[in-house]
Formats: C-alpha cells, sequence, structure tokens
C-alpha cells in the first residue's frame, strides 16, 4: 500500500486492497478514506471511488514529510484532528494502538489520548456477562476492546465481534442484537469506530439465496401412507390430491389418506394440533377432528405419530455466512481447571491483554449460574410430562439397540413418564424399576451417543457422515434422545463443539467453522498445508496434488495470488464442516425439536451452551453440602451432626474415606450425577435417633444418625454408603 507501506491483504481490517497496474498503485481502501489531506473530487467511477489518482499521488508526498509517531517511519497520511495535537500515524499503527477512525462525516481520526469513550455510571456492575454475538464473557471494563449498547442496560460486546458482525449485516441490518434497535445503536457505534458499510447484507447479496422458499411441500407425512404410488405422488382433482397443514404448511396428506372429502376441507398435522392443545384452543375443534380421524368403516385415521420430516431442500447451492470474530474462531482461553473444561480449546493467536487476565473462578461461578436458569427452563418444559407411564425394557448387554427400539416403539410417547426396567439376556433376571435405573439408563446413553459415529471429534464434538445411520435415521433418534433425557431427569451432553451448537441454534449459513472442526487428520493436514504455504509455486503445488479432493468438494478454483489460499480454505472448511453433513444437521435439529427443547435452545442460546458445549462440573463437598437442604426447626449451624456432614465430605473430597462424592449422591436420589433438571424433590437431610443412614430414594432425603464423635459418624456412613451399593451392584 503506497500510503501505510504494508502489504497485508485483510479486508475486514484495512478494507479492500486494490491494485491498479496502468497507474502502478496498491492502496488499502481505508488508508485512504481516512487520510487528513486527501478529499473525493470526482465521480463514483473516477480514479478510485471518487478519489483522483493525481490527488492520491499528492497525498503520498504530502505523507512522505510526516514521521509516524508509532512506528516513527515516515508516510503518517493519518492525523489526529483534536486541537492543538500533532500525532500523525498510519492507518494499521492506529489500529494497533487503538486508536478511533469514524467512518461518517468527515471521516475523522483520534489518537489513543483524544478518542471518544463511553459513559458508564458508577452504579453499573463491574461483572462480566456474554456477549451476545460470540456467546464468550465479556467483562463490563471501559477499555478499547469492549463495547456497551447504548440502548440496553446489560448488553455488551466484545469491539471485533460487532466490527465483523457490521461489516456482515451492511446498514440496513445492523443493529442491536438484544433489542433490535437500529438508530441509536448504528449512531453510537459510528462514534466509537465501527465500520457500517453502505450496503445490503451478505446474505441478501446471494444470488438465488431463497431459491429454497419458493418450494411447495407436497409430501404425504401420515403414518401410513395408503397410496400404491408412493408418498410423493400428487395427482389434482383426485383422493390423491396432497392437502398441507393449514397453519405451517410444511406437513402434508393425501385426501384419502386422511379421510378428506375435498380439497376444501382444512387438515392439521400433529405438531400443530399439540400446540392448539396445550394452549387450551384447539377444546372447540377436538369433536370434529376426532370424527374426521375415523372413516366410514370406524377405522381410525392413522395420524397418530407422523414421521419426522424430512430435509427435501437442495443443498447443492453454497450460501454466504456472517462474518465473525477472528477471536471467535481462535480464542485462546485461560487454562482449564479440573473443575470445568470446554467441550472445545481452539488456541491459535494471543488474546488481547484483557481476555488473558480473565480470573477462572469467575467462569466457573457464571456457568454455575447459568446451568441454574437452564434448569429453570427445563423444569418448565416438564409440565409437558404426564403421569401416565412408559416403559422401557433395557437389555443391560445391549443397551443401544434396546433404547432404540423402546424409542420406536408405537406406545412411546415423550410426555409420559419414563420407567426403565433392566434385564441380563443370559438370565432373563429383571432389576427392579426405580429412579436410579432411569439415571444409570440416561447416563450410559449419553456417554454411548458421545462415542458413536453419529459424532467425530476428540473433546468438542460436530457430527459426522455416516450414511447407514442417515438410511436407518438414527441422527433424528439421536436428537430425540438427548431432548429426553434432559427433560426426563438425565446428564446435561457436555460434549458438543461452539460450532456444532451455532448450527443448531442459529443455523448453519450463519456461522464460520475453524480448523479444529475438522476430525478427519488427512482433511485437516491439507487444510494446514493450504494455509501455511508461504510462496505461491508451493501453493500451487499443493492444490495439484489434492486436485481430486477439492474437486469432489467443490472448492477447485484458480488460485492465482498467495492471499486466495484464504478464501480456499475457508471453502474447504465450509464444505467439510457444514456443507457435507446438511442432512444429518437437519435430521439431528427436527429430534431435539421434541418436547420443545430446540424452541428453547433457540430463545436461550447462552444458557443452554453451558450443558452443551461445557462438560459437567465434578463434585465437590461444597457443591454436594449446598445441594443438600438440612431440615431442623433450630438455626442449621447449631444442629447437632451438621459439622460432621460437613467435615465428612471434606475427607471424602480429600480421599481419606472408601466411597466417593458420587457414591453418596447414589446412595441418596439413586443417580451418580447431577441432572441438568435437578433432583426433584430437592434433596434433604435429617438427623434422627437412628443407628444407621437411609437413603430414601423417593424423597431424595437421606436420615442421618446422631452420634457422639465424628468417627463413629464417619465408620456408619462408610460402612452403610459401601454395603448398599455393593449389593446393588451384584
Amino acid at each position: 500500500c503506497v500510503l501505510c507501506g504494508r502489504t497485508d491483504d485483510c479486508t475486514e481490517k484495512y478494507g479492500e486492497k486494490r491494485t491498479y497496474v496502468e497507474y502502478n498503485l496498491t492502496v488499502h481502501y481505508y488508508c485512504l478514506l481516512m487520510s487528513s489531506g486527501i478529499w473525493q473530487r470526482g465521480e463514483e467511477d473516477e480514479g478510485v471511488d471518487g478519489f483522483l489518482i493525481t490527488d492520491i499521488r499528492k497525498e503520498v508526498k504530502r505523507a512522505a514529510k510526516l514521521k509516524c509517531n508509532i512506528c516513527k517511519k515516515k508516510g503518517a497520511s493519518i492525523g489526529c484532528v483534536a486541537p492543538k495535537c500533532k500525532r500523525s500515524y498510519h492507518f494499521p499503527c492506529g489500529i494497533q494502538r487503538e486508536c478511533i477512525f469514524q467512518f461518517m462525516e468527515d471521516f475523522r481520526s483520534y489518537c489513543w489520548e483524544h478518542r471518544p469513550v463511553q459513559e458508564f455510571m458508577d452504579k453499573e456492575p463491574r461483572g462480566a456477562s456474554q456477549c451476545t454475538i460470540c456467546l464468550d464473557l465479556v467483562e463490563h471494563l471501559p477499555v478499547y476492546t469492549v463495547l456497551k449498547s447504548p440502548c440496553c442496560k446489560n448488553a455488551w460486546f466484545h469491539r471485533e465481534c460487532l466490527q465483523y458482525q457490521a461489516l456482515s449485516a451492511g446498514i440496513f441490518f445492523f443493529r442491536c442484537t438484544v433489542c433490535n434497535n437500529k438508530d441509536k445503536f448504528q449512531k453510537e457505534m459510528l462514534r466509537m469506530g465501527i465500520h457500517i458499510p453502505e450496503r445490503d447484507a451478505s446474505w441478501e447479496l446471494e444470488e438465488n439465496a431463497y431459491q429454497d422458499l419458493l418450494h411447495c411441500y407436497q409430501h404425504c407425512d401420515v403414518k401410513r401412507c395408503l397410496c400404491k404410488k408412493g408418498r410423493d405422488y400428487n395427482e389434482p382433482d383426485s383422493k390423491w390430491e396432497i392437502q398441507r397443514c393449514q397453519y405451517c404448511g410444511s406437513r402434508g396428506t393425501h385426501l384419502a389418506c386422511s379421510s378428506l372429502k375435498s380439497w376444501e376441507q382444512n387438515w392439521e398435522c400433529m405438531e400443530c394440533r399439540s400446540i392448539f392443545a396445550k394452549s387450551g384452543k384447539y377444546s372447540k375443534r377436538k369433536k370434529r377432528a376426532s370424527s374426521a380421524s375415523t372413516n366410514s368403516n370406524g377405522t381410525p385415521c392413522l395420524l397418530d405419530e407422523p414421521p419426522p420430516k424430512s430435509p427435501r431442500q437442495s443443498s447443492g447451492s453454497p450460501r454466504s455466512f456472517l462474518l465473525q470474530s477472528p477471536k471467535m474462531m481462535c480464542q485462546n482461553l485461560s487454562p482449564c481447571s479440573h473443575l470445568e473444561q470446554p467441550a472445545s480449546n481452539r488456541v491459535t493467536v494471543s488474546p488481547s491483554p484483557v481476555m488473558s487476565n480473565w480470573n477462572w473462578s469467575l467462569r466457573h461461578k457464571y456457568l454455575s449460574q447459568q446451568r441454574k436458569e437452564v434448569c429453570n427452563i427445563l423444569k418448565e418444559l416438564k409440565l409437558q410430562v404426564q403421569t401416565k407411564t412408559t416403559r422401557l425394557n433395557i437389555n443391560a448387554e445391549n443397551i443401544w439397540s434396546s433404547a432404540l427400539k423402546g424409542f420406536r416403539q408405537r406406545i412411546f410417547s415423550p410426555t409420559n413418564t419414563i420407567e426403565v426396567n433392566f434385564s441380563n439376556c443370559k438370565n432373563r433376571s429383571k432389576r427392579n424399576t426405580t429412579s436410579a435405573s432411569k439415571h444409570h439408563f440416561f447416563q450410559v446413553l449419553m456417554l454411548h451417543l458421545q462415542n458413536s459415529s453419529l459424532f467425530e471429534g476428540s473433546f468438542g464434538k460436530n457430527l459426522s457422515l455416516d450414511f447407514q445411520a442417515l438410511k436407518e435415521n438414527l441422527y433424528f433418534e439421536a436428537g430425540k434422545m438427548i431432548a429426553v433425557s434432559l427433560v426426563h431427569g438425565g446428564p446435561p451432553p457436555g460434549f458438543f463443539s461452539k460450532t456444532l451448537f451455532k448450527c443448531l441454534v442459529y443455523g448453519p449459513e450463519n456461522v464460520k467453522p475453524v480448523l479444529e472442526d475438522v476430525a478427519d487428520v488427512d482433511v485437516a493436514q491439507t487444510i494446514k498445508t493450504i494455509k501455511f504455504a508461504n510462496s505461491l509455486s508451493s501453493l500451487q503445488s499443493t492444490l495439484q496434488d489434492c486436485c481430486e479432493f477439492l474437486t469432489a468438494a467443490g472448492c477447485l478454483r484458480p488460485v492465482t495470488a498467495l492471499c486466495d489460499k484464504n478464501m480456499l480454505v475457508n471453502d474447504i472448511l465450509i464444505y467439510h464442516v457444514i456443507k457435507r453433513i446438511t442432512l444429518p444437521l437437519e435430521s439431528f435439529r427436527q429430534g431435539l425439536k421434541t418436547l420443545g427443547v430446540l424452541e428453547k435452545m433457540q430463545m436461550h442460546p447462552g444458557v443452554f451452551s453451558s450443558i452443551f458445549c461445557y462438560r459437567p462440573e465434578r463434585l465437590s463437598a461444597e457443591t454436594v453440602y449446598n445441594l443438600f437442604t438440612i431440615h431442623s426447626s433450630s438455626d442449621v449451624n447449631k444442629v447437632e451432626g451438621a459439622d460432621f456432614w460437613m467435615g465428612y465430605l471434606q475427607d471424602v473430597e480429600s480421599g481419606d474415606s472408601v466411597v466417593t462424592l458420587e457414591d453418596i449422591l447414589l446412595f441418596v436420589t439413586g443417580s451418580s450425577y447431577i441432572p441438568a433438571i435437578g433432583f426433584d424433590p430437592e434433596p434433604t437431610i435429617k438427623f434422627l435417633h437412628i443407628r444407621y443412614p437411609n437413603g430414601n430414594r423417593r424423597l431424595n432425603c437421606l436420615e442421618l444418625p446422631r452420634t457422639k464423635t465424628y468417627q463413629q459418624f464417619k465408620n456408619k456412613m462408610e460402612l452403610t454408603i459401601r454395603n448398599t451399593l455393593r449389593v446393588e451392584r451384584e
């Protein structure tokens, strides 16, 4: 660039890098816009967007006499507009030194000392909240890297996140992600140096981007289709004409399959019918629906449990993706403690000083708070569960097959109370149906899903492409199992990558994958070779070696400059991580819709990421102690034996015991983990005049003996818990 002297080609930071061979001129667009001694004196089609070539050369000569106050080199074309301030600098140097560049009106620039700042009220909390763009924590500090929304009290953002969002959304769609305010939000962001391009959003500029919306749904979704020519057959003005749901339009039925006399008769799919039933607005229509569901000879209509929607959109056309902050792709988190580990740790560049000083205990506290909110949301969803029970007979030697069979049985309903009965195929012995069986079943089921062929990756997992599983509709069943597990007291998954979670919540078209999402070693190595190619010849040689792979992925493109590798890497990542698994992802999303779990995830993405993308916290003495409520008429601190209980938990945590904290929890509740929905009823403790402790799993109540010494208390606890669990395991 003739103005800053750098060869960097980063459109997001410095604007488009343009080269004019006929004028022997290369310039960054932002360097040109912010230069202090040049104005647009031409028309838009003259020179460089109205900047005449002669004016640009004059500005280069003027800047050659000025020394940059940051790098101490000549060519500083930008000056601070503050009165009496004589600082000059290059545009990239100003970015590095945290100067403010206002992309509006006179395109003013402010140095690090005179830059505008946001006003912070003294009463505002100085904690941390979640950036609603990247879902990571942002501290409430008056620093350059953090921006506060002018229209929402508790909306804080990373500057980089806002800048990438603005470049993607453009002036028509860039607004506050919390309250959707546009005018006030844009005015403040422009003042604070966020560049909002005057163009349409990136997703609106793609040709035929919404062509799929013109597709008219034509498929019979009833449980048993009567048409011999198949579910997709549609013959207008006959009994085989397909009638769509009058509410959602995304389900269909042949007239004959639902006993409809003509297309003028309205029809509702089971999903919409259930929504109306829950809202109480369907009661008047119930009699009519029940009469319509029975044909002339008394046979009930086969609409009870329609199959999941099959994705029918074409996955061929490439789609644009929202630009995201590099911080979202290559963030270096503080070293993870043994209590909490994020499902995916991506470390490629050094973080900003604010990020590196995060207190991990703050993150732990924040995740605990988020999980409490998830617990309350799941309890709302559990209100759908009825007292009617569905029993799952699970073979202990083949839990996955028997679970799949149970979830697919005709009488299974997610809204019924689930009972689990374990059996052994060798001796057909059955274990009693208890809450312990159900907790153990969901725990083993989630562990199987995590290690199954449906997912790939080591820590933060993404969906894999398994054609056999796709054929057997296993992705749908996996999503359904996770949703049912969360609402019925199972453990949080905790193994999703952030990319997979964002695809589920925001849609795959709004997600930009990173290299760490690629589980295939060969593909990852190919991407790395392309990404770190240091010359055009080595890049072209690499592309020639992997020509077949790039052709199959639809990513083969002519490469004329070394900078083309960035776009190529991005295309490969999008294909391998997202486009390749379009069908599994859609099927998995349909399964997660069970009991309304996906809808709640989309409404509260921040809180649900705490149980999907982060491993459950390890049990600690403090966690178990706070989990139980001590029932006593007097002060808890004065209850006889309460100090023995806390001391015993600390001994167990430190390893001075033959039992574990998980054993204690299992002894009382039947579960060795804390469910995402919490325990119902909440665990309690009673100190009674009894000889040995007793765990009442029906009430989640731990009855403890009153003893004179701590050693007596500890001996009785260990003897009872160890023997009880040993007998159960045998």
